[in-house]
């Protein structure tokens, strides 16, 4: 008589499998409860093959500031843990792992731009490796343009009481494809801000998870997203609290036009046992301009302690308030143009929150040039 057993599926997010290796996954059917919104076959290789061999996208930068350095390293203390198919894909198939350092007390003047960009070609993996000193107060703008197929991990490390304020966009090509997986760990009285931004990619998942490494962690995350017609974007996000006295607030904004335009956020927030004295909250909101698009919200709170000091969640999609459009054009606006502001209202915390000028005026004009294809 056989004595083997079937471990039972996970009942709570922090029981889900962990591992480095691809194979210790079940392949992907779609029906799992993690993928059952994003379109598996679109994503290729990144969610078929057992390793990757393409070029990853490159790194590209200006005169950096004193105290910050990028180089191409051989390893790196491993933050991530993957927890999913293509992370642990992308953690096997880099060649290398790419250091973002931010020396202690470093303070620059400025936001510190960095881009990368894809020339196309077979399927890549890659891992980047920000690791922010103690005390240290920086900006730091992420840009990923071009063509690519890519898995990628990027891992970040906050000093305690280090302030980081990180900003990701994925403006890819047309046909690019990319699943991502962003990881916070948060030192002592450290505070971090992530502002993604999606616009770019034919399919683009995104997974932003979050854990303390010391009392008084602060997190926020952000994200904008404006999918095109055929375009999928999808973001998720774990912010996992185990230590006490931590706060969290995750707020994203997404707008969709066209037909089949997808976007997908699912948000889960899991406060263990240990983590006394959280404070958290998320919300999702979606404006869908047009029929044929279609918006997936799944805020998820999971609760194992009741001495919190706040936790809740929200979620509301839905289409143009008429009464702000009939208040804007009763003023002689004409209803494009009344649209136009809407939508552009409709973002503007978000926007705001990117210290860069320059960038925040780009954005804007790439949200009304999306409005004005359209016909808004």
């Amino acid at each position: 008589m056989s004595t083997e057993t079937t471990a039972p599926p996970p009942s709570t997010k922090s029981q889900v499998l962990r591992s480095f290796a691809v194979t210790d996954f079940p392949k992907v059917g779609g029906l799992e409860e993690e993928w059952r919104f994003t379109p598996i076959k679109r994503l290729g290789d990144l969610i078929t093959a057992t390793a990757l061999t393409g070029v990853a996208p490159e790194w590209q930068h200006d005169t950096l500031p004193p105290g910050v350095s990028v180089k191409e390293v051989e390893s790196a203390e491993d933050i991530l843990t993957p927890f999913d198919r293509i992370s642990a894909l992308a953690y096997g198939s880099a060649t290398g792992v790419t250091l973002i350092n931010v020396d202690a007390e470093t303070t620059p003047d400025a936001p510190v731009l960095l881009r990368r960009v894809g020339t196309g070609g077979a399927a890549a993996g890659a891992r980047t490796y920000v690791k922010v000193g103690n005390f240290a107060n920086v900006t730091l703008i992420l840009e990923q343009t071009g063509d690519a197929i890519l898995a990628d991990n990027i891992e970040v490390v906050l000093g305690d009481s280090a302030h980081l304020t990180f900003v990701t966009l994925a403006e890819w090509n047309a046909g690019a494809v990319q699943a991502q997986h962003v990881k916070f760990r948060v030192g002592k009285d450290a505070r971090v801000q992530h502002v993604q931004v999606s616009l770019g990619g034919d399919v683009v998942r995104q997974f932003t998870s979050v854990e303390y490494a010391g009392r008084g962690g602060d997190a926020e995350l952000w994200g904008l997203y404006f999918a095109d017609a055929g375009q999928h974007l999808e973001h998720r996000q774990l912010v996992d609290h185990a230590v006490p006295d931590c706060r969290s607030y995750v707020g994203y904004r997404g707008a969709l036009q066209g037909e089949s335009a997808q976007t997908v956020w699912v948000g889960d927030v899991l406060i263990r046992k240990t983590a006394t004295g959280t404070d958290t909250y998320e919300i999702n909101r979606n404006l869908v301009l047009t029929d044929g698009a279609v918006a997936h919200s799944v805020p998820n709170l999971e609760i194992e302690t009741g001495e919190v000091a706040g936790a809740g969640h929200a979620s509301a999609t839905g289409r143009f308030d008429d009464e702000q459009l009939f208040y804007l054009m009763a003023r002689g606006i004409p209803e494009g143009e009344a649209r136009k502001l809407v939508v552009r209202g409709f973002f503007a915390e978000l926007i705001n929150k990117i210290p860069s000028e320059e960038l925040r005026s780009r954005l804007g004009d790439a949200i009304e040039s999306r409005l004005a294809k359209a016909g808004a």
